[in-house]
């Protein structure tokens, strides 16, 4: 009966990650004005876990991301999606991936935001912090006390959250 709760949740067997992001574009996520996140390199193929850090000034890590199986073509297709989403962004995303074959567009599906940890706290517990350029797979072997931080930060009742549906 349980496993019915579950169905089709494809974020069950999500891929937990940690990437950063400025605080203008989690703010347009909040407002419904950022529904994908657009990367040059990404996961394809399945769900993904983003634990957020938040770049300075903020400097912490205490949001948590959804995402849907990252949708992979040209970088003008890319570039249509992002505008959209938000007009006049489309410019902006096809400069970041115009010598790419290929970009990613990776649909928000549900964002939870809780009190969070400083990056001088995660430091203090890992002994040394930067965060990534990329992204980084926290099932790796190498940054699993950074998983379980991640799942520890966000393991309470969410501060706010909000769902976001694609058609």
């Amino acid at each position: 009966m349980q496993a019915s709760l579950f169905e089709g949740d494809d974020t069950l067997d999500a891929e937990p990650v940690v990437m950063a992001l400025h605080e203008e574009y989690y703010q347009l996520i909040w407002q419904g004005l950022k529904r994908h996140e657009f990367r040059r390199r990404f996961l394809a193929g399945r769900a993904t876990r983003w634990y957020v850090y938040l770049n300075a000034p903020a400097s912490s890590l205490g949001a948590v991301i959804d995402l849907g199986p990252a949708m992979l073509d040209t970088p003008e297709v890319v570039a249509a999606i992002a505008e959209q989403a938000r007009p006049g962004n489309g410019a902006s995303v096809l400069e970041y991936v115009r010598d790419l074959e290929q970009a990613y567009a990776i649909p928000i599906l549900r964002v939870r935001e809780y009190t969070g940890v400083s990056a001088e706290d995660l430091r203090a517990e890992l002994g040394a912090w930067h965060p990534p350029q990329g992204y980084l797979r926290l099932r790796n072997p190498a940054n699993l006390d950074l998983l379980r931080i991640c799942e520890k930060v966000t393991s309470g009742t969410p501060l706010r959250e909000i769902s976001i549906h694609h058609s």
